[in-house]
């Protein structure tokens, strides 16, 4: 019998004990999938990372029950192109117009192509999205906002979606479940443009006393007002259906624990991707000055715990032991990205990349180098795996876990790599490229990135981009924090690494 859990922190014993104490679905060969994608998390944010100043228990107790990735890596320093890669199993910079979307952008996931939600489906799955997606709706940048927007996640391979179109900090600020804008009212016509003022509502720019969070001044976080806060793009209309940024994180919790509760007779994909701690970060009552680290650490706690109410849910359902349990995030971190939310002033000694250079828009290893945690059936447990794999990598490791046959020219930079998702191979990938604003190329933890005459200093989010007009290189085995370029020192390394990530443009 179907059950349906309440969103409510503590989940009584009533409730407990007439739910079944095994699953059909825990009867089944396959096993569910749940691949959890935090935004702007760092490789120092979690307390199994090695983080002093912030306690996160529900990703430790994850962390304990399976394998725990130390050479994890987004395909990019930024949250578009890293989803595109891993719902394509491509590289981002091998096709257009795949940068940081606004949010009213045309999908750029290919319909007509593999997916990792495809491939689910065709192994039998049930398969949802719920979260952000943040890789552009229609096949138009103009949009008729109160119609069914098309193409978009239903239409790449997912059953269900529930999601929001862009980022937290973009309009429109609203929710769209199954193409439509949930709330959305024929009166009150939703319009949304990123290039000119529409409407009458307010702007940050305009009205700084309406904000209960201020911008960061040269950031352009101070457009159309929402629930108090200056946003990216101008808005108008949707005035019922527009979101209140402390009810985000529980409202997509509540979705995803609906998807799970009422999927159990059937192996499921669920792709939750969370909002934390991407700004603008406001999260709910219940977290607010608990972490000591400003709002940015509030939201991680916020972070954690939701992960625990997935795993508590799970496991009273009988069917943590037949579900594996993904979680990493899509680029490293960064402290001002908009607003003045505590994250710099109340930094306290807490270090988000951890021991890593760089961070969000990064080239060195801050920007990808991500947390990558994999708890579940099969997967080993307690351990600690350094193997060099990258989120692109789960397409065909996915095709491989639930026996779907690949094409020979379908998702061909995505690597099979099932044994080290379940930390079985220490490997892993020989090479990898990394993008940001250029690309860099790993190979047996050496790093080699490319020229470039990008900024390499970012004033505005305090970032070291590693953008440099010369060659750099760096031994990773005995310098994780890439301090020192030898590239002088080891100009046969260079020119073999060059001539590997060339091949690799060329292809």
């Amino acid at each position: 019998m179907k059950k349906t859990l309440s969103l409510t922190i503590l989940l009584s014993s009533s409730l407990a004990m007439t739910l079944p104490l095994t699953s059909f679905a825990q009867k089944l060969n396959k096993p569910n999938v749940i691949y959890i994608y935090a935004d702007d998390l760092g490789f120092g944010d979690l307390s199994s990372y090695g983080a002093q100043q912030i306690e996160t228990p529900n990703l430790d107790k994850l962390s304990h029950s399976g394998t725990r990735f130390t050479n994890a890596h987004s395909t990019s320093a930024t949250c578009t192109p890293s989803r595109f890669a891993l719902m394509t199993g491509t590289y981002p910079w091998r096709q257009t117009g795949t940068g940081i979307l606004p949010g009213d952008a045309k999908l750029i996931v290919p319909t007509d192509k593999i997916t990792l939600p495809k491939v689910f489906k065709n192994a039998g799955y049930a398969t949802a999205i719920v979260g952000k997606w943040h890789m552009g709706l229609g096949s138009e940048v103009k949009k008729d906002w109160n119609a069914a927007i098309k193409p978009g996640p239903n239409d790449v391979g997912f059953d269900y979606s529930f999601i929001f179109p862009a980022t937290a900090d973009r309009v429109p600020t609203v929710f769209l479940e199954n193409d439509r804008v949930v709330a959305a009212e024929a009166n009150d016509p939703i319009l949304v443009d990123y290039e000119k003022k529409i409407g009458n509502d307010p702007t940050g720019k305009e009205h700084p006393e309406l904000l209960k969070m201020q911008s960061s001044p040269g950031q352009g976080h101070n457009q159309t007002i929402v629930n108090g806060i200056g946003r990216i793009g101008y808005m108008s209309g949707g005035t019922r259906a527009r979101w209140v940024d402390e009810e985000v994180s529980t409202t997509f919790l509540h979705k995803a624990q609906d998807f799970i509760s009422q999927h159990q007779d059937k192996p499921f994909f669920l792709y939750f991707c969370l909002t934390e701690p991407h700004v603008p970060r406001m999260p709910a009552t219940q977290f607010r000055g608990k972490s000591k680290l400003g709002y940015r650490g509030d939201a991680i706690l916020q972070l954690d715990w939701t992960v625990g109410q997935i795993q508590q849910q799970l496991q009273l359902l009988g069917m943590d032991k037949n579900t594996i349990i993904i979680f990493s995030s899509d680029n490293g971190p960064v402290l001002d990205d908009g607003y003045v939310d505590g994250a710099v002033a109340q930094l306290n000694g807490h270090q988000p990349a951890g021991p890593l250079r760089g961070g969000k828009y990064s080239i060195f290893e801050g920007g990808t180098r991500v947390p990558f945690i994999v708890s579940g059936q099969g997967v080993a447990k307690g351990k600690v795996s350094n193997a060099l794999i990258s989120q692109m990598d789960l397409l065909a490791t996915s095709a491989q876990l639930v026996g779907v046959k690949l094409k020979a020219d379908e998702a061909k930079d995505s690597k099979a790599l099932l044994k080290t998702l379940t930390g079985e191979d220490p490997k892993g990938r020989s090479t990898m490229i990394q993008h940001a604003q250029t690309l860099a190329i790993v190979k047996d933890n050496w790093k080699y990135i490319a020229p470039s005459n990008g900024t390499a200093y970012m004033k505005l989010t305090d970032t070291e981009t590693g953008n440099l007009p010369e060659d750099q290189l760096y031994d990773l085995k005995n310098d994780i924090g890439e301090k020192n370029n030898v590239a002088a020192k080891y100009p046969e390394k260079v020119n073999e690494l060059k001539q590997l990530l060339e091949g690799e443009r060329k292809k």
